[in-house]
């Protein structure tokens, strides 16, 4: 159950800031947004493509550079086609401190840790209902795993056959958190679509990317325990206890197994008042969320300007500690504003607010793992990155290095710290199996996902990956 509780939030947490929008199916182009002065240093497009009755959208970014056009920058970059929280890897993010308490829309800033600085991206809100995606037919509205990947697969068709002069690109498959289900079955998709498509068809995929990735529901949350024990959360003596009564199984758990359930009851006490998603971290209730109501404030007349100056910073005097999750109130003021909608030609009277998390679509978990997909796909030519956040309790990287172990591919590289400034970013093996490639890398004192938490170190990460340089 707290599985399908995470699962309902992160596949419907889309963005903070630059919301994807639709017009028809076709892009237009955004020079200036509200809140950022002058305009846009790069070339940004909003637009979206309806598929079947559902329409997703789309946005496109390709950075510009001093003396070199978008355009000609386009030709070589590679493209990522983004699933989830993209927040820290677009071009702009919120000026926290001039925003705070000033009464005004939110301020934004250029983010210097931006992944396009090494790649055009393209980010899309999906499944249908999330951001400022809609349909014109209810049924569109129930979805599930399969479908989303369907979905997403005939969009990035189309978006190609409308945009030829990107055919030839290097197209990289890019999402972290619960796209870890979505992503493999799209990846696969495409390969087998490829085999089939003639050339001016072919999609020119070069490999995938996934970060801190939900991958098999047994195998993520049963390393969460061995993780708890390495990270000193519960002691040698408990978990070893632990341990042997539970058969190192923690789900799913024989209901006469009494010791077991005694010692997954103490675990859970343990744990009660961490943040999982980076237990280094204080953990706070989400100031994004309609609970946040309970302490003063309801994100819905978060339109009004004039509640700036009630929210922030007094509306928190209740918890005194910083929480990163007090930041992702900007979002809420500044994508219900209706100049900023405006600008990112948001179609009028589709959505009546931005919420950052949908809780209340009709969405269907109809696979639990994709472990069976990776495994199809190491018979490919592909170039592969995985990586996790160190302390996120929810994906342990404990989990994510297991199943790709079972995939059985050989250990080209050991593991190897890799740096930032002279300092250890990370850790890294690398794996083959022919031509196919898979890097994993943890990114040190990351949370769920990595680049919120270590922008920099990841942005190098990023950077070097695509490049073809070890991390």
């Amino acid at each position: 159950m707290a599985f399908r509780k995470l699962t309902n939030m992160t596949i419907l947490v889309l963005i903070l800031i630059l919301i994807l929008v639709i017009t028809a199916s076709s892009s237009k182009p955004v020079d200036t947004l509200p809140g950022f002065p002058g305009k846009l240093p790069f070339n940004l497009q909003t637009g979206g493509h309806g598929i079947r009755a559902a329409i997703l959208l789309v946005r496109g970014i390709r950075k510009e550079s001093r003396g070199r056009s978008s355009f000609a920058l386009a030709d070589w970059r590679p493209r990522l086609f983004w699933f989830l929280w993209p927040r820290l890897r677009s071009p702009l993010m919120f000026d926290y401190a001039k925003s705070r308490g000033s009464g005004t829309l939110p301020t934004l800033k250029l983010n210097p840790f931006s992944w396009t600085k090494v790649a055009s991206m393209i980010f899309i809100d999906a499944p249908v209902g999330t951001g400022f995606s809609y349909a014109t037919n209810p049924e569109s509205y129930g979805v599930t795993d399969t479908l989303a990947a369907a979905h997403n697969y005939q969009f990035l068709r189309k978006w190609l056959l409308s945009n030829p002069k990107f055919q030839k690109n290097p197209l990289y498959i890019a999402g972290d958190s619960y796209s870890g289900i979505i992503l493999p079955i799209l990846v696969k998709t495409i390969s087998d679509g490829n085999e089939i498509e003639g050339g001016g068809k072919r999609m020119n995929l070069k490999g995938y990317i996934l970060g801190n990735p939900v991958t098999d529901l047994s195998v993520d949350k049963n390393w969460r325990i061995p993780f708890y024990h390495k990270l000193a959360l519960i002691s040698d003596q408990f978990y070893q206890a632990t341990k042997t009564n539970c058969k190192g199984q923690y789900i799913n758990v024989d209901s006469s197994n009494a010791a077991c359930f005694q010692n997954l009851q103490l675990v859970s006490e343990c744990v009660r008042n961490i943040f999982t998603a980076q237990i280094l971290e204080p953990n706070c209730f989400d100031a994004a969320t309609k609970e946040a109501k309970a302490f003063g404030w309801d994100p819905s007349n978060l339109t009004h300007h004039n509640q700036l100056n009630l929210l922030l910073p007094n509306a928190f005097h209740h918890t005194p500690t910083w929480c990163r999750s007090y930041n992702y109130v900007f979002s809420y003021i500044w994508a219900n504003d209706g100049e900023v909608q405006t600008a990112l030609h948001v179609r009028k009277g589709i959505k009546m607010e931005w919420n950052r998390c949908n809780r209340s679509l009709s969405y269907t978990y109809d696979v639990t793992s994709t472990v069976p997909y990776h495994k199809y796909l190491i018979n490919k030519d592909y170039k592969v990155l995985i990586y996790s956040g160190d302390h996120d309790a929810v994906i342990p990287y404990l989990g994510t290095m297991t199943w790709i172990k079972s995939l059985n591919l050989s250990l080209k590289r050991d593991w190897l710290p890799w740096y930032v400034g002279g300092q250890v970013g990370g850790y890294t093996l690398q794996y083959t199996q022919g031509n196919y490639n898979l890097v994993y890398a943890t990114v040190k004192g990351g949370g769920h996902t990595a680049p919120e938490y270590r922008p920099e170190e990841s942005l190098a990460m990023i950077s070097r990956w695509l490049a073809g340089f070890p991390i």
